[in-house]
């Protein structure tokens, strides 16, 4: 009786389980482009293509293609920090 609970309860483990998908996003670039790959019986796909150091870059590759171009998420911009706020100080009396 023990073997095929085990046996069920296995099984389902594995159907139930999903697949791990790797960062897609390459954090040295700012701009990635998004492609979308037609498939049959509606199992089309996409990827991105983080390769890009501007937009106007991304978008001459995209164009005629079924993609778009985005801002990078994963890409540390250059900019310095914020500077510091400064705080009022009430006058003492």
């Amino acid at each position: 009786m023990r073997l095929p609970i085990l046996t069920l309860t296995a099984i389902a483990t594995l159907f139930v389980a999903a697949d791990a998908r790797a960062q897609t996003y390459d954090p040295r670039y700012p701009v990635c482009m998004h492609v979308y790959t037609p498939g049959g019986w509606g199992g089309g796909g996409d990827y991105y293509d983080c390769s890009f150091t501007s937009l106007p870059q991304c978008r001459a590759t995209a164009s005629g293609r079924s993609a778009s171009c985005d801002l990078n998420p994963y890409y540390a911009f250059d900019e310095p920090p914020p500077p510091p706020r400064k705080r009022y100080k009430k006058p003492q009396y």
